[in-house]
């Protein structure tokens, strides 16, 4: 029986939601929605920053930054948010390696406090330890599958990116090896014109630096420098039969994208930067 393919969406101009200015959000490299403070999000900032979760507002206030015991950030680079057993968590993805030296990284599920106090400390719920099946390699982007119990890693600087999996909540305390399971199709490279206009900066524009996935678990927002891929999956499909043809919604120019969430309600896509000050873009899903 063939699968019904998802409908394309229509989305609205990218718009400015708002900006971030304040010092403590000085490298923000992973945003998701939050689950109790409706409208506002969490964030993370990048290695050798303090191991903190921040709540921000739509508009890119901080709200309350709240420390987590006994976790160091060495390179975080990714912010899932996620339900499980009737628990509303988040995962914060230590998983980055710009050199390939790192043997084993950790992903680290946090319970989302029902209520921000500011200075308030967390504890890890659980961590995940894993490593490549073929060595070290640089990853910036997770989300979690809770439906199939699944951690989904995508690479940063491969071509194609590949998409790994672990389990979400594994039965022993022991580092898993990561499976890859698919490769991401349709993602644009740069152009001998942005390579000419910057030979350093134009190589990466194309690489993968956050991905989000919507509430529904039907869409993959993948993000890169210059735009967010858009993968509908149909039901029942693997993301191995997903991951082509995406459809893509380019973004003004701005500093670093390394950030990007959906809504709780999944009518939206906002996406922050790794520089301050840095815009918030937001698009809308158009009915």
């Amino acid at each position: 029986m063939m699968l019904a393919g998802p409908a394309v969406a229509a989305w609205s101009p990218p718009e400015l939601a708002g900006l971030v200015t304040d010092t403590r959000l000085a490298e923000v490299s992973g945003i998701a929605a939050s689950q109790q403070t409706p409208g506002a999000f969490w964030a993370i900032n990048d290695s050798d920053s303090a191991a903190e979760l921040h709540l921000v507002s739509a508009t890119g206030s901080r709200l309350a930054s709240l420390p987590i015991e006994g976790v160091p950030n060495v390179d975080w680079e990714d912010l899932a948010a996620f339900t499980y057993q009737g628990k509303r968590y988040l995962l914060i993805a230590d998983t980055g390696d710009n050199g390939g030296l790192r043997d084993t990284l950790s992903l680290i599920a946090i319970e989302e406090p029902r209520e921000a106090v500011d200075g308030a400390q967390l504890l890890p719920a659980w961590t995940v330890r894993f490593r490549w099946p073929d060595g070290p390699r640089d990853c910036e982007a997770v989300v979690v599958d809770s439906v199939a119990g699944k951690i989904l890693l995508i690479s940063k600087k491969r071509v194609p990116a590949e998409m790994f999996q672990v389990s979400l909540r594994p039965e022993r305390n022991t580092v898993q090896v990561a499976r890859r399971i698919a490769l991401l199709r349709g993602i644009a490279q740069p152009s001998s014109a942005d390579l000419q206009r910057n030979q350093i900066y134009g190589r990466y524009r194309s690489q993968i630096t956050s991905a989000s996935l919507s509430p529904d678990g039907r869409t993959l927002a993948v993000l890169n420098y210059g735009a967010v891929y858009l993968y509908p999956r149909a039901e029942g499909e693997r993301w191995s039969a997903a991951l082509r043809n995406p459809s893509s919604l380019d973004f003004p120019w701005m500093p670093q994208a390394e950030a990007v969430t959906w809504a709780i309600d999944g009518g939206s896509l906002l996406i922050g930067g790794e520089q301050t000050p840095s815009p918030l873009i937001r698009y809308r899903l158009i009915d």
